[in-house]
């Protein structure tokens, strides 16, 4: 199986503890996992163990925004120069096409490995938030950069993407919340958790994207009774407190195989369904949908602010797909 998995939900739903979790969970089955931290606040590396200085020196995908155009453009001759790249832009024949484990420029720069209990995840970041992170082409969207990566990304067999993202409007405005096999969103039995769910549920609907629920700090039956009626049957595990979870958060996480059966159950249950997924994967819709949002932004604000007419930049004889390779 290769996966693109997305954790969505409002801020203090849990999100980054349980998609920090999840990569936890995939890495001790051995499984290869890039994780990417595309939220305004950058939480994913402590909640991966990392303390407040190893943390904030990751290198940030937003700043190192030319070098990840550059080398993804590759030679593809609809894409004259990186400046005329924005966080859309779909790949063309030519364009450099990224692989999980591969070694690249991308990873060098931007990717550092991260140990986990005798395995390792290799993490991303947008890095924190400011009005120029992306450059002039797109300096509205803090998660550009990962949006661009994720159009050029070719993930193989048995791996895994996890990116932990919010449900803000940016990822709706660009087109990143289709970028995903499925999507987890985070959410506590409250009428401000189920609003997220709605509003992401409804700009999902012609998308054809994949959301399932995961309740968190589900305390009681009757908690998991408002879910269920709030969300139906999107809902699909619930997740209560948890000694493991607190000891992570002081910074002093026991070895993962002590985490709480009710929790390992519960990450079981987010790969087996990440995993059904497979089967309804779609490269053509997927290259569709790259497109729409890129004619979309490029007529929005695109072309005005490069100069250019972006939608020349569409390759109409290409799929993205599994089997294809990186130019060198």
């Amino acid at each position: 199986m290769n996966m693109k998995i997305a954790f969505v939900g409002k801020g203090g739903s849990g999100k980054t503890t349980l998609s920090s979790l999840f990569v936890r969970h995939l890495v001790a089955a051995g499984a290869p996992v890039l994780a990417i931290d595309a939220d305004i606040n950058q939480h994913l590396g402590p909640a991966l163990g990392l303390d407040e200085a190893e943390a904030a020196a990751l290198p940030a995908m937003g700043e190192r925004l030319p070098l990840i155009k550059d080398y993804l453009r590759g030679h593809n001759p609809r894409i004259p120069s990186a400046a005329t790249m924005i966080k859309t832009t779909p790949p063309g024949e030519g364009s450099r096409l990224v692989q999980v484990r591969e070694p690249n420029p991308v990873y060098d720069a931007c990717a550092r490995p991260v140990e986990l209990d005798g395995g390792a995840v290799r993490l991303m970041v947008t890095g924190p938030f400011s009005d120029a992170d992306l450059g002039v082409a797109c300096y509205h969207s803090k998660t550009g950069a990962v949006e661009l990566f994720l159009n050029h990304l070719v993930d193989g067999p048995d791996e895994y993407v996890v990116v932990d993202m919010t449900a803000g409007s940016d990822s709706f405005a660009s087109g990143m919340f289709t970028r995903f096999d499925v999507t987890f969103l985070v959410a506590e039995p409250t009428r401000k958790g189920v609003s997220v769910y709605r509003q992401y549920k409804d700009y999902a609907r012609d998308f054809d994207v994949a959301l399932k629920v995961v309740g968190n700090k589900v305390q009681e039956q009757d908690d998991i009774d408002f879910l269920r009626a709030e969300v139906g049957d999107d809902l699909l595990v619930t997740v209560g407190r948890s000694d493991w979870v607190r000891a992570m958060e002081k910074g002093r996480p026991p070895r993962f195989e002590l985490l709480e059966e009710g929790c390992s159950r519960a990450l079981q249950t987010l790969r087996a369904t990440a995993d059904a997924t497979y089967a309804q994967r779609d490269w053509d819709r997927y290259t569709r949908q790259m497109v729409h949002f890129h004619l979309k932004n490029a007529e929005a604000w695109g072309n005005e602010r490069t100069g250019a007419d972006l939608a020349a930049q569409v390759d109409p004889g290409f799929v993205l797909g599994e089997g294809l390779a990186a130019p060198a």
